[in-house]
């Protein structure tokens, strides 16, 4: 070996001295571990923290369209890849908005408990008021029963009156008893005595051979009588928001295909939507953090930011797709008014009941 080179110790191959990187693989000749070189290696191989990033933050905040165009031109190394922007803007958006998360889970289960309270307090309205009616009816009896002779009862008579009376007010108390598609007080007496959960479930009314989802539903459903269900739904329910996104995304890359059909593959609306949802996650961190952190911002403003949006997505499209400004216009619309009113409340809902299934 020529003594003017050095062994390279991640590839083994030899470069000259006084090279700061190896030319075979790249990596630093005088990479010494420390903790900055190990926290910046982990965020700039998992998530490209580097230049680049610098370099595409201001285009993608400030200039619509702009990365998306230079990415289909070939400038690849340039910036930063639009799946490695999303990737790293997304994890930063839903880690300040799990703040939040964590207080609507509270609240939630807040509630679930005093729901639960509040029936168990009316439930034990409903067993004084039962005490109460057979006092009521013992003293309205009485009386009858000792002038039967005088207003002309016979033993009969007086029997079937009583009679009467207590079948109508049984049936009231049955009625005021049966909340929840079920009766809640039997329930909460065998959860009470600590039953098997199958016995309270089986009261709750489920089949004695459930399959999985049907049993799914009603062990949430005996979670939220116990008063701590809401919170885990809550839960599972933004858990699952991060998973859902990766199929929103390409589908509406697949909505600006139909009305783009001529303006490219698939893949060139795919590189338009990483960089545009970067943008709407990027906006909202910087709003979420903003009112979590440091300022409660007026909700006019907030609301203003957030209309915003769609005037950005408009000149994006017409940068981005050549078109005239109407036409344009026409399209973000109708692209704006078919996901927002139709693709994300569809998966919202589908989110919030496999939320209560599988929490």
């Amino acid at each position: 070996m020529n003594t003017n080179q050095e062994i390279c110790q991640n590839c083994e191959q030899p470069y000259e001295k006084g090279f700061k990187f190896c030319p075979h693989c790249g990596q630093k000749t005088d990479d010494d571990l420390t903790i900055g070189v190990l926290f910046y290696n982990t965020i700039s191989n998992y998530f490209s923290f580097d230049a680049r990033f610098l370099k595409s933050f201001l285009p993608l905040m400030f200039r619509p369209g702009y990365l998306a165009a230079r990415f289909l031109e070939g400038k690849r190394l340039l910036y930063l890849h639009p799946a490695q922007m999303y990737l790293f803007v997304s994890v930063i958006f839903f880690f300040i908005i799990s703040f939040s998360t964590r207080d609507l889970v509270s609240k939630a289960n807040e509630i679930n408990q005093k729901v639960v309270d509040a029936d168990a307090v009316e439930i034990e309205k409903d067993s004084v008021d039962k005490v109460l009616d057979s006092i009521q009816l013992e003293k309205m009896m009485k009386p009858l029963e000792q002038n039967k002779k005088l207003l002309g009862l016979n033993d009969e008579d007086f029997k079937l009156t009583d009679s009467i009376i207590k079948a109508n007010m049984k049936e009231k108390n049955s009625n005021d008893n049966i909340t929840w598609d079920f009766n809640k007080k039997k329930v909460d007496s065998l959860i009470a005595a600590d039953a098997d959960e199958d016995i309270i479930l089986k009261e709750m009314g489920m089949s004695d051979n459930p399959g999985f989802f049907e049993r799914r539903i009603f062990e949430n459903a005996l979670k939220l009588t116990k008063g701590r269900g809401a919170g885990g739904i809550v839960q599972a329910f933004f858990d699952s928001i991060p998973i859902s996104m990766f199929f929103l995304l390409p589908l509406f890359a697949f909505i600006l295909k139909i009305f783009y059909f001529n303006k490219g593959k698939y893949a060139h609306h795919l590189v338009f939507s990483f960089y545009f949802f970067s943008y709407l996650f990027t906006v909202f961190s910087i709003l979420f953090a903003v009112n979590r952190f440091v300022y409660d911002i007026p909700d006019w403003i907030d609301w203003l930011v957030a209309l915003s949006t769609y005037f950005y997505f408009l000149v994006a499209l017409i940068k981005f797709y050549r078109q005239n400004w109407f036409l344009s216009w026409i399209k973000s619309g109708i692209i704006s008014f078919s996901f927002l009113l139709f693709v994300i409340p569809m998966s919202f809902s589908i989110l919030a009941f496999l939320a209560f299934l599988l929490y």
